[in-house]
């Protein structure tokens, strides 16, 4: 029953220090593939040592919105350069996030609308951040052609009603620890709205832990923990947990690794 993780930040300090424990406890869990995702021009080279050295894990590298302001003068060019040198590697991670206290949403945006408009002529896929700003990324898409190598809007909160509309974009749902929360209706209910073959399932660690047995567990999230949003999943959806393993798997290599 293999696992895909379809985002993660393995290159985080909170996992960096034991990282081939972090891996190996994943691979004793089931979890066969990995996508990691850099989100600032700090993180990039450190994402690529990641999959340099553990070829489970696939990368995408990008600018998360929380890391817009940090940016240099040129940081397009590197992430386009880096991105030609690594043929294998998607976009992400990217996207909108309209929670942001002080934020420059107008600069925010433009970072956001670079990047996804290089994922398109790369032919890549691109790995999406989307926080309280639906509405404004449902305004945005339409700017672009269906994307070519589809997208993933990770750890996925919108209503279900975005679902099918989305998908017609070429979008995938992701979803993580955040179903395992029995007060999350929108969550599950979005879960249960996704087409079969555009579900993933992530951990986002080193953050979103699962809830177990009532309880957050302490410490940092790990991709072995993608078991048990696998367990949630299948519960809410109906379906035995090999099954969704399997489904999730096929959606994820098309995704990443055509």
């Amino acid at each position: 029953m293999p696992l895909y993780d379809a985002h993660c930040h393995l290159q985080d300090e909170r996992l960096a220090g034991d990282l081939a424990g972090v891996l190996a406890r994943a691979a004793a869990a089931g979890v066969r593939g990995a996508m990691c995702c850099g989100s600032a021009e700090s993180d990039w080279a450190a994402t690529l040592a990641v999959a340099e050295k553990f070829p489970m894990v696939r990368v995408s590298l990008g600018l998360h919105p929380w890391s817009v302001r940090e940016r240099r003068p040129g940081w397009l060019d590197r992430l386009r350069a880096l991105l030609a040198a690594q043929p294998r590697a998607g976009v992400g991670e990217i996207g909108l996030d309209h929670a942001l206290e002080d934020a420059d949403l107008a600069d925010q945006e433009n970072v956001f609308l670079d990047q996804f408009a290089l994922s398109i002529a790369l032919t890549r896929p691109a790995s999406l951040h989307c926080r309280r700003a639906f509405g404004r990324l449902m305004e945005l898409l339409p700017r672009f052609p269906e994307h070519p190598a589809g997208f993933v809007i990770h750890s996925f909160s919108g209503a279900a009603e975005l679902v099918a509309p989305l998908a017609k974009r070429g979008a995938y749902f992701s979803f993580s620890g955040s179903i395992t929360r029995s007060g999350n209706r929108r969550g599950h209910a979005a879960l249960c709205a996704v087409p079969a073959d555009r579900l993933l399932l992530e951990t986002d660690a080193p953050d979103l832990l699962p809830v177990l047995a009532g309880r957050v567990p302490e410490g940092a999230n790990e991709p072995a923990h993608l078991v048990h949003v696998l367990r949630a999943a299948a519960e809410l959806r109906g379906v035995p947990e090999a099954d969704l393993a399997a489904q999730t798997w096929s959606n994820a290599q098309r995704l990443f690794n055509r």
